[in-house]
Formats: C-alpha cells, sequence, structure tokens
C-alpha cells in the first residue's frame, strides 16, 4: 500500500483483510466515504486510503418498526428517499456539508456516524447518535464488531454504539449503521421575530424552549443590524396541532416581549416549503458560508452563555455569526489568516463554558492548530487508552481528531 492507494472493500469480510494486512505493514490509513467532510480535522498524514464506497445499499427496513439498516456507503439521498417512500425521516436533520465546502460531494450514512452530523432537530430529537440503535465496524486489529441490534426491543451495547458515532473514523472503519427514525411531520410553521439583539433573541428562543409547545428549532441570523435580524422558531406536527400550538406560542412570546418592547419589529409566520427552505438555510449553515476563503468555527456552549462567547470574540476579531439550537449552537465566521483567530476562540471558550471546533480552514491552518477542542488531562487520557483499546498500533486517522488519538 502507498500514498495512491484506495481500498474499496465490497464486503465487511474484505475490509476486515485490508486493516488487518495495513496493520501487518505498518500502513496507516485514511477512512472516507465520498470525502464530502474530508476537510475537517488535521489533514490526512496516512499511506493510504479506505474507502466504503463498496458497501452500499440498504440492509433492512422495517417500516411498521420504524428501524432502518443501511451499509455504511450508502449515499444518503438515497436512504431518505427510501425512507420518504413510507412517510418517514432521520429525525436529528444532518446537515448538507456542500455550501461550507463548496463541493457536491455525496454524504453517506457511515460519514454522518463517523461524525455525529446533527441539524436544527437536535434540541427536540437528540443528535445523530441518539437515533442510532446499532453499528457495525472494523477495528484496528482487523477484527469485526458488532454491538446494538437491528430491532428496538433487541438493543445492546448502546455505550459502544454512542462511542462510535462522532469517532471520526479514528476507532473503527464502519460498515453498517441501524437508526430509529420517525413519521414524516403533516405540517411544520415557523414563527418569525424580527429586530432581536443576540441576547433578547436568546432569552425568546430559551423562553420558547421551555413552553410545553413542542418547539423543533429555534435559530437567530442577525442582519446587517438589529433591525433585520430574524428569529426562526419551528413547531411540526399534525396540521390541527401545528395550528393551534403556533397561535398559542405566539401570544406567549409577545407577552414576553411586551415586558421589554425595545428593539422588537413584529412577527410573521412561515408556512410548508417557505419554513422548510428557511430551515435548510440554517441546518447548512448558509448564513455565513460565503466567501469560501473565511474560517468557521462550530462552537457549542450553554444557550444562555452563546452571546457572551460572541461578544468576547467579535471585542477582537471581526466575524459574522449566528445561533442554532436555541443559542447553544453558535456558529462563527473568522479570517483564515494566520491561525483563523484560534486563541480567541479558545480563550472565549474557557472563559464561558463550551467546545469549539474549526470546521473550515486552509489546511495550512488546521495543520497548525488543535482543530477539536483541546481535553483535560483526565479526558485526554481516556480519549488516548480508547484509542490504543480499538487500534492499538494507531493506523486508523491517525492525529485527524488530536495527538495520539
Amino acid at each position: 500500500m502507498d500514498n495512491e492507494t484506495v481500498g474499496i472493500p465490497a464486503s465487511e469480510a474484505e475490509a476486515a483483510d485490508i486493516i488487518s494486512t495495513a496493520r501487518d505493514a505498518g500502513v496507516r490509513l485514511t477512512i472516507t466515504g465520498r470525502a464530502s467532510k474530508a476537510g475537517i480535522g488535521h489533514p490526512a498524514t496516512a499511506g493510504a486510503r479506505l474507502s466504503s464506497a463498496g458497501l452500499s445499499g440498504i440492509s433492512l427496513y422495517e417500516p411498521s418498526e420504524m428501524v432502518i439498516a443501511a451499509h455504511a456507503g450508502t449515499p444518503l439521498s438515497e436512504l431518505e428517499a427510501h425512507l420518504a417512500a413510507s412517510g418517514q425521516r432521520l429525525t436529528f436533520e444532518p446537515p448538507n456539508p456542500a455550501a461550507l465546502f463548496g463541493n457536491d460531494g455525496e454524504q453517506t450514512v457511515g460519514g454522518i456516524v463517523a461524525a455525529n452530523w446533527s441539524g436544527p432537530r437536535r434540541i427536540q430529537a437528540g443528535a445523530c447518535r441518539d437515533s442510532l440503535i446499532g453499528v457495525r465496524f472494523v477495528n484496528g486489529r482487523g477484527e469485526v464488531v458488532k454491538t446494538g441490534g437491528r430491532v428496538m426491543k433487541n438493543v445492546t451495547g448502546l455505550d459502544l454504539v454512542k462511542l462510535v458515532a462522532g469517532s471520526w473514523g479514528t476507532l473503527g472503519f464502519i460498515t453498517e449503521v441501524t437508526f430509529k427514525v420517525a413519521p414524516v411531520a403533516e405540517a411544520e410553521t415557523t414563527l418569525v421575530l424580527a429586530g432581536l439583539d443576540d441576547r433578547r433573541a436568546v432569552a425568546a428562543m430559551c423562553h420558547a424552549m421551555g413552553s410545553p409547545y413542542g418547539v423543533s428549532g429555534a435559530a437567530h441570523v442577525p442582519g446587517e443590524g438589529t433591525a433585520d435580524a430574524l428569529t426562526l422558531i419551528r413547531l411540526e406536527g399534525s396540521a390541527f396541532s401545528v395550528a393551534h400550538r403556533i397561535r398559542a406560542l405566539t401570544d406567549y412570546l409577545i407577552e414576553h416581549l411586551a415586558e421589554n418592547p425595545a428593539n422588537h419589529n413584529g412577527h410573521s409566520l412561515l408556512d410548508a416549503d417557505d419554513s422548510r427552505a428557511m430551515w435548510v438555510g440554517v441546518r447548512d449553515c448558509v448564513p455565513i458560508a460565503r466567501p469560501q476563503d473565511r474560517a468557521i468555527w462550530r462552537i457549542s456552549t450553554a444557550p444562555t452563555r452563546g452571546p457572551d462567547v460572541v461578544h468576547a470574540i467579535a471585542s477582537q476579531l471581526d466575524i459574522r455569526h449566528f445561533y442554532d439550537w436555541s443559542g447553544g449552537l453558535v456558529w462563527v465566521s473568522t479570517s483564515s489568516k494566520g491561525n483563523a483567530g484560534e486563541a480567541i476562540v479558545r480563550q472565549a471558550v474557557a472563559a464561558h463554558g463550551g467546545y469549539a471546533t474549526l470546521i473550515r480552514a486552509p489546511m495550512s491552518v488546521r495543520e497548525s492548530v488543535p482543530v477539536f477542542q483541546p481535553s483535560s488531562g483526565p479526558l485526554a487520557r481516556i480519549s488516548v487508552d480508547l484509542k490504543r483499546a480499538f487500534d492499538p498500533d494507531a493506523i486508523l486517522e491517525p492525529g485527524r481528531m488530536a495527538a495520539g488519538v
């Protein structure tokens, strides 16, 4: 194997043979599906590539059980079409990274699990890992590992299932995944509040999340000025239920905003296609995706701390930003020059709490800064120990997340 080698196994057993051979030869492997998220993490240092593109297709679908399994290289669009034909969907609304990276790379189901890739509905339905009930993968020893199950009533090993999600290929080469799914909502409506500044927008979103009305999306997109800012709150469900709840939620929030009437320019409603289009933009980071030459940070924090984190960064850097997850997810665009403001972003997160990932930056920046949030001493040791347990010779995605992992 060498830098030009691309292993494309057609079966799980073949994948195990390739990994075993690579381990014996001391060849390190970069794991890929269709490379839609190849620009995230430290640049690859491996000697060969291993692709899941040859492992494709739906392996199990039980609509009545609301469970679907697919081989890791299955295009996400194929799985979603399969579900849509039966009026079902993935619960966690996986983002499409095309706008961020300026490409049309097709995501695979293994890739969204490896990244724990989750969109706006996470605040209601949980993350990708919360919908994942089974995984098959090949570890760094070339051993096939099965964890979890293929139906909800026969699921074991859920902790290991969740461990694999978000491991970015560092623990194993995923070959098959199983998700619990949900019915497509009959209707959705988005309440749009105009003219709120960041702090009042986050307060309104948190107030909505604390209501009994079942919010499935809460985001705030600042404009060129406060007057252009839009705060988005989504409800989904049956048409009758959504109509009732949106009226009640509107009254509930307008009363809340009336207590502090400054910077509030009214409200409106988006239904059906208009609502869906708005949330696709939020999901895919469209508000700050351009220009492509700027760096993008993804910061998870406590919702009420989101404006504090933004203020701390904006006081030192020229940024653009918006909030998802009721303020708990902050997307920040900075200049990609130097270290993309890495020290300032880390200081802000350290002061106010959270986790910052450099999602997009030139290769030279990703080579020189910690892309993922550096772990504390005990957590770093656990991460290294897990890596050794699953991949003792460190041949799978070495260093993509951090040194030693």
